[in-house]
């Protein structure tokens, strides 16, 4: 899909009230809000690659697909009218573009500008923000507020395991991530290793055409099969106005998914017999048994979905079929597992997962001094402790990414707007008292456990703990109040006391 013309990059330093990183999902939906909530506010967007969409523009795999449903994953203030509820990927780039042009964000996009460093001025009470460009020279621009909206994981770097004697297969070994355009799978004999969301996506899809594609598993994973239509929606549709229709249907998924994750945990044994009933009804209580019932609990990792039930057809088709087994080695003809046995294959695809990163993976930097965000905590799941005018949006592990993402940049709309009702230019979280760290994410899925070390911490009680709630989150960063008590405010410059809450602001 090509990409909306570009504006040519700009040279010089400059300076904006708010600098939004990244021009995906999360930019442009922040752009709109804070252009909504704070038309006073000057907001630029850099964005590393050629082209805007982010995730959606960036992976080119067969099949690429949401594995959240659209009304959950689309914006708060934009409807999803397509009939397909759990959608392609192209279609999710359209709507994200359409989003951008529809509210003039395209001409706020400076493109090719990958952010390496950022570094904060305590003495100016800004941000001076460098990027670098595709020749290789580099751009600055100031910043009061710097906004990271970038994602989570590393672009250039997925997980990608050194497997023994990869470079004895004969095959093509490919990586989700870095898809190429003229990969023939046609009559192939594929293995994709994995059982993530990527792989799930990838064997139905590839099955189509290929000889035969097995899904290599570690482990089992739970899987959901839900429909790629939203009856309800479609319906809904037809009588009511797009935005009506929208926001019913978002309710709808947001209940039904928050009732399925608090079921999860308060009855896990219940509902991993009923989980694994739902596959067993579909491919036969052995195969069930043996590939899909992980060892874990529902929630522990994140669910993948299915629309309609795409991979069990591959798989009583006898397309695709499924190994739960470990990797011994990569030879010539295939993959020798633990157990001994061969599995040819003439593509092997390492659908291995994402590596995580925190914001963007550009060097950060107070006064000149290195910041380790290992070192700091979470504050309402949006800013860090000691870091001043800066957000990351980082949205949940349990619902759709972009409900997070919504709440997030209302909250720094809020914010803004309660540091110019004070005269405030700098506002930080500080810790009030000692806080007991927690890992940011309670969840053992892989690709979380090995980032631990870099990420954030979160603490044992609010703001400092991170809700996996969207109805808690909704009350906290929409309502209440902005001066907590632990965010503080100051104007270096101008006379004001520097970590001094700032009185009965919003």
């Amino acid at each position: 899909m090509n990409a909306p013309a570009r504006p040519q990059p700009s040279t010089g330093t400059r300076h904006v009230d708010v600098l939004i990183v990244g021009a995906g999902l999360s930019g442009i939906g922040a752009a709109v809000h804070l252009a909504r909530d704070c038309p006073q506010k000057s907001v630029a967007i850099w964005e590393g690659r050629d082209a805007s969409g982010g995730t959606w523009d960036l992976f080119r795999y067969p099949g690429i697909r949401s594995d959240s449903d659209m009304f959950t994953l689309g914006y708060n203030f934009r409807p999803w009218t397509d009939n397909k509820a759990i959608a392609d990927g192209p279609s999710i780039l359209r709507y994200v573009r359409a989003t951008a042009a529809e509210h003039a964000i395209d001409d706020k996009i400076a493109y090719g500008h990958k952010v390496i460093a950022a570094d904060w001025s305590t003495a100016d009470a800004r941000w001076t923000v460098t990027a670098r460009l595709p020749d290789g020279t580099t751009d600055t621009i100031g910043c009061s507020f710097l906004f990271m909206c970038s994602g989570y994981y590393d672009y250039d770097n997925p997980h990608d395991p050194e497997f023994a004697g990869r470079e004895d297969f004969a095959g093509t070994i490919v990586h989700p991530q870095f898809w190429p355009e003229d990969l023939d799978y046609a009559g192939q004999r594929v293995v994709v290793v994995g059982s993530g969301a990527t792989a799930m996506t990838l064997v139905p899809e590839m099955a189509k055409t290929a000889g035969h594609v097995t899904m290599l598993q570690r482990s089992p994973t739970y899987v959901v099969s839900r429909p790629g239509e939203d009856a309800i929606a479609n319906a809904l549709r037809k009588v009511l106005p797009d935005r009506w229709a929208y926001a019913i249907t978002r309710w709808k998924n947001v209940l039904l998914g928050r009732f399925f994750f608090t079921r999860a945990r308060a009855k896990p044994a219940k509902v991993k017999a009923t989980m694994t009933k739902w596959v067993a009804d579909n491919i036969g209580a052995e195969l069930a048994k043996k590939h899909f019932t992980p060892r874990y609990n529902p929630w522990d990792q994140r669910v993948c979905l299915i629309p309609d039930g795409d991979l069990y057809a591959a798989i009583n088709a006898g397309r695709a079929s499924v190994v739960t087994d470990t990797i011994d080695r990569f030879e010539a003809d295939g993959i020798r597992l633990a157990s001994g046995e061969l599995l040819p294959a003439d593509i092997i695809v390492t659908a291995t997962g994402l590596r995580l990163q925190v914001g963007g993976g550009a060097a950060f930097s107070l006064d000149g001094a290195p910041i380790d965000f290992s070192k700091t905590f979470n504050y309402r799941g949006v800013m860090f402790s000691g870091v001043p005018n800066f957000a990351i949006t980082f949205g949940y592990t349990n619902a759709s990414w972009t409900l997070k993402a919504d709440l997030t940049s209302e909250y720094i709309g809020r914010l803004l707007n309660a540091m110019d009702a004070r005269g405030a230019r700098v506002a930080t979280p500080v810790p009030d008292g000692a806080i007991a760290p927690e890992p940011m994410l309670d969840f053992t899925s892989g690709y979380v456990e090995r980032a631990l070390a870099i990420l954030p911490k979160q603490g044992d009680r609010l703001p400092w703990k991170l809700n996996q709630n969207y109805f808690l989150d909704r009350k906290l960063l929409r309502k209440a109040p902005i001066n907590d008590g632990v965010l503080r405010f100051s104007s270096p410059g101008v006379g004001a006391p520097t970590k001094t809450p700032v009185e009965n602001a919003a």
